[in-house]
Formats: structure tokens, sequence, C-alpha cells
């Protein structure tokens, strides 16, 4: 194919020798691990260092959706969204001092797992797996590749859906081949070309409009030609991080509440990231694994958001247009032209070869987070789901269901874009914040009382996800099928329901969970002590032997923990198996380095406060 005016021969040449290199990275890493376990597939044979955790945390969680989605929400509204990126900055840090010992004790390799482990019965843990495949393929996958896409479509001149699927092709490719370890070894790679390609255009960007005091002079006078009304025009709170508790866009109630509740989901019970804990060799590992990826979650606000702050300084007619007309034809979409900021500053202010730098960039950014996306689903698929319908299946029937459900979420996730493209305005950041608000709470209620509270039972954890569920699902349905509308086109759906910020609503519905689950908690017995050694807080550090109330014993090749059998116990109560774990040998510690990792924690948090403090 020829290249299309933005892209020269160069441009294409600097992208192949990009794939050249993560190709070249996943075939040496085949040689460090085996793929034929499940424990060498799914968990990288628990054998990382701290420079591959933090880097794959970072690289998994910053997809193209974050290049395209961050830029134009921050083109759109100011810097307020780069608040999602800086609450991360201490979430991070509860994922590692608090839940990954938890989940390293309790042996476990999936997040199901763990609720299976600690409530015992298999109906919670094939809930919870459901939600979050349904999570990965309407909040991740679909908006990774059409952020992508539109990134190429910008670009090259491709087609949508031609773009997607030739992103979907490598992407899949090295994720089915390879597993976790080839995954983690190449997003060591990525995350270095991530920072250093963004730093340049972020360099570039700031130089066009005078530096971030002329962002400040210039981002308020930004408007698309002919504006009359308030539509099109700049927030008056453009670079205020807190914005009013009623008016503002992102307000500062929902983003220290609803934005921590998603955060604590995501960054704490996610099987994308967790599994990438679960993969350190040891816990000092892990630690400073997320210490290290705290410090590059400061970048994207000055990656990201403020450059696509500058991209509607440079593009007004463009990115900030606001007639459906007009905006189709800038970029094709009638809901808004946002998104393409990103990619416009990448095409009008670098020259050739740094285009395909940048090019790589985003395709580095979109293939790790989805290969991270592909790899814990389908460790999900086939250790909650699939081992449950087939227990008697050995490892290699287990690793190849796991491998084509890869090729069935592609379709389905295919068949969702056309809700991304027409959800929340054209802003993609907003539309991945709102379906997890709806959706993720009560998954993170679960996991905090399961954790916190140990007189929380089965029934209450269960009945309380649902319930929590059906209340998100009341909201997310209408506003999906609805539409919320945008600026001078109100959606259809009632106030009543839509009204309230997805924010707001998020930090309503974690409150709503958690009293369903400790009320239908107290209507039933608690559960004995002898099931909870080492799967809640309080008795984390017991060495007492822990009866499992999960009732199938680990299949061969398939146990990541110590586990021996005894005969099942007779008698009433929930049901028990002869399976009992002991405490398991974790690797030893060096005293010296766990308080430098410490140490570096304490200052990640007074760096998170002082940006916090600074930009409010």
């Amino acid at each position: 194919m020829e290249p299309a005016p933005g892209a020269s021969a160069w441009d294409l040449g600097v992208t192949a020798a990009y794939f050249g290199l993560v190709i070249a990275v996943g075939l040496w890493s085949l040689r460090r691990g085996t793929r034929r376990t499940i424990s060498g597939y799914f968990l990288a044979g628990q054998s990382m260092g701290w420079g591959p955790v933090g880097a794959s945390l970072f690289a998994s969680n910053i997809g193209s959706g974050h290049f395209v989605g961050l830029a134009g929400t921050g083109a759109a509204g100011g810097l307020a969204v780069g608040g999602f990126e800086w609450s991360a900055m201490f979430i991070v840090l509860l994922l590692g001092w608090v839940f990954v010992p938890i989940y390293r004790l309790a042996g476990v390799s999936t997040m199901p797992q763990y609720l299976s482990l600690r409530f015992g019965r298999t109906r919670i843990r094939l809930c919870l797996a459901g939600l979050s495949l349904v999570l990965y393929i309407s909040t991740k996958i679909s908006v990774d590749m059409y952020s992508g896409a539109i990134f190429i479509r910008e670009a090259l001149g491709w087609d949508l859906y031609a773009s997607v699927g030739a992103l979907l092709g490598v992407t899949a490719v090295y994720t089915v081949t390879g597993g976790l370890a080839a995954l983690m070894y190449a997003d060591l790679v990525q995350s270095l070309i991530i920072i250093a390609g963004a730093s340049v255009l972020a360099g570039y960007a700031l130089g066009a409009v005078g530096g971030y005091e002329g962002l400040v002079q210039r981002y308020p006078l930004a408007l698309p030609p002919n504006t009359t009304g308030p539509c099109g025009r700049p927030r008056p709170d453009a670079f205020h991080l807190l914005r009013d508790p009623s008016a503002g866009d992102l307000p500062w109630p929902g983003l220290i509440l609803g934005l921590g509740i998603i955060s604590a989901w995501y960054w704490c019970t996610d099987q994308v990231i967790v599994q990438r804990c679960l993969a350190g060799r040891s816990l000092t590992q892990v630690r400073a694994g997320c210490v290290l990826c705290g410090y590059l979650k400061v970048l994207p606000m000055f990656l990201m958001v403020l450059p696509g702050m500058a991209a509607r300084v440079l593009f007004p007619g463009v990115v900030g247009c606001a007639d459906a007309q007009r905006c189709s034809r800038a970029c094709g979409s009638p809901a808004g032209c946002s998104n393409v900021a990103y990619p416009r500053l990448v095409l009008a202010l670098l020259p050739t070869g740094l285009r395909g730098l940048m090019l790589a960039v985003v395709l580095a950014a979109l293939m790790s987070s989805l290969a991270s996306i592909f790899a814990s689903a389908s460790a999900i698929f086939t250790l909650d789901i699939y081992q449950r319908l087939r227990p008697h299946a050995g490892p290699r029937h287990l690793l190849l269901a796991g491998r084509l459900w890869i090729l069935l979420m592609v379709g389905l996730s295919l068949a969702w874009l056309p809700v991304v493209e027409a959800a929340q305005g054209g802003q993609l950041f907003d539309y991945m914040q709102a379906i997890a608000s709806y959706l993720a709470p009560p998954v993170a209620a679960v996991f905090f009382l399961a954790i916190f509270v140990p007189r929380v039972n089965e029934p209450g954890a269960f009945w309380g996800l649902l319930g929590g569920l059906a209340l998100g699902l009341a909201r997310l349905v209408p506003e999906v099928a609805l539409g919320t509308g945008s600026c001078g086109v109100p959606g259809r759906c009632p106030p009543l329901v839509c009204g309230l910020h997805y924010l707001h609503f998020a930090a309503l519905l974690f409150l709503a969970t958690v009293l369903i689950v400790i009320a239908v908690s107290l209507c039933h017995p608690p559960i004995p002590r002898q099931h909870l050694h080492r799967l809640v807080f309080s008795l984390r550090h017991s060495q007492e032997p822990r009866i499992d109330l999960d009732q199938s014993p680990p299949q061969p090749g398939v146990p990541l923990q110590d586990v021996q059998t005894e005969p099942q116990q007779q008698g009433g109560g929930p049901p028990e198996v002869g399976v009992v774990s002991k405490p398991p040998s974790l690797p030893p510690e060096d005293p010296v380095w766990s308080r430098v990792v410490d140490v570096n924690a304490l200052i990640l948090m007074a760096v998170a406060v002082f940006l916090w403090g600074y930009f409010a």
C-alpha cells in the first residue's frame, strides 16, 4: 500500500523496525521460560523482577485509549482528567502492600479463584468471571481497538475496520504463542518507547503554544469558527484539577470518592493488573514494581493531557468543533472530534521519521494493553469457567481452550465498536470511566469486604454482587439505549435515571453494595476461622493449616499453592472438601532492599500530594 499523505516511507520504515524489535524481544523471552504449564503460561513461572513488573503494570494500563482518550478529553475539558492517572499513585501502593500479600499467601492465580477460596461454592466465582469478561470487551478491548484505529486512519488513511483487523492480527499472534513472560519482557521495551516518543511530541506541542504559560493564556481563546452559543467554548475551570461539585464536568467529590473506588477496582482486583504482580519472584520485587509504576503514572498528565489541550489551541476548528455536520466533515464523527487531537499533533508538528516513531509509540501502547487483556481474559476463562465445565481436562487441553477464547473475544469486541464510537459525546475516556462506574463498584465492594471483614459470608457476597450489578445495569442500559447526548443535543435518557454524574453514582453504588453484603451476611452464620487463614487481612500471618471451602481440588499441572489431601469432613454447615492448604514457603526477602522500597513508597506519596495540591 502506498503511504498516505501523512506518512512517508521513512515513517513506515521506523514503524516496521519497531515491530521487528518487539518480535525479537518476544522470541528471546520464549527461551527464558516454559509455555507448556499453566503457571509458566499464565504467571510467567513467578520469576519476574521489579523492572518487568513495574513496566508491565504501566504498559498494560497505558493503551492507545489513553493517547487518544486522555488527549481528547483534555482538549475538550482541560486537565481535570489527569486526576484519573494521579489517583493511581496512591492506589498502586495499596495494591503492593495490602492486596498482593493476601493473594500470594492464598496461592491463587485468578481473582475469581480468590473469591472461591474465601467464600466457597462456585456461583460467585462464575459470576465474577463472567462480569470480568464483559468489562474487558466493553471497556478495554473495544476502546483500545477503536482508538488505535482512529490514529492509523488519521496517519495512513486506512479504513477503520481494516486498521482494527491488522492490529488484532499481530497482537493475537504473539499473545497466543508467548504467554505472560513474552508479554512482560515486551512491555519493558514498549514502556521505554512510549515514554520516549510521547516526550518528544509533548515538547513539540508545548513549544508550539509557548510552553505552559502560553497554553494557559491561549486555551481559553481556542474557539471554533462561527461560535455563538455555549457549545464549543473551552471551560473556564479548564486548569483546575478539583471542580465544582454540581456544575463541574468532573466534580471534586466524584473525582476523589467515585474515582477512588474505580481505581481500587482496577488496580487491586482486576486480573489484568494483579496477574503481573503474581508473576513477581518475591513480594519485595512486586512492591518495587508497584512503586516504579506509581512514578511512571506522573507522566500522562504532561505527555497526553497537556498536549491534547495544545491541540485545541492549534486546531480549534477541528478539535473544538461542536456542530454535528461540521464535525462529520472534519473527522467523520458527528459526536465530536476531540479524539483526533493527538493524531493531528503527530501529523502537523513532527518531521519525517519522528511521525513513524509516534505511530510506533501508539501501536506499542495498543499492543501491550490488548495483549495484557487477552492474557488475563484467557486465564479467567480457562481456570474459572472452562475448567469448571470440563474438570478432567489436562493442561494441554486447557491451554488450547484459552487460546481459542482469545479469538472469540476479538469478534465480540469488533461487534461492540459502534457503541464505543457513539458514546459519551465521542469522548473515549469518559466512556471508559462511565461504564466502569456502573459495573465495577459492586466488585470493589465485595473484594474490600472479603479481605477486611471476616464476618462476611458467601450469601452476603453473592447477593450483594448481584444486587449491585442490578442497580448498575438500571443506569447503564437506559444510557446506552437512549444516549447521553452532547452539548446542544440532549440525550433521551430521563434526568431521573441519567442525571447524576457517573462518578457520584459510583460512590453511591459502592455504598449500596456494602449495605446489601453486610445485611445478608448477618442473616447467615459466619464462616469458621479454620477456613479463613491467610485469606483475610487480620489472619494474613497465620501459620495454621487452612481447610479450603472450594469444592474442586486443583487439576494436575494447575496448582500454584502447597496442598495436601485429607478425607472429606462429615456433618452439616457449608460444603467442605479435603483440601488443606499449609502456609506457603515464600521466597526470602532482602531486609535492606525492602527498606529502600518502603522509603520510595513514602516519597511517591509525597510527590502525589504535592501534584494534587499544586493543580487543585
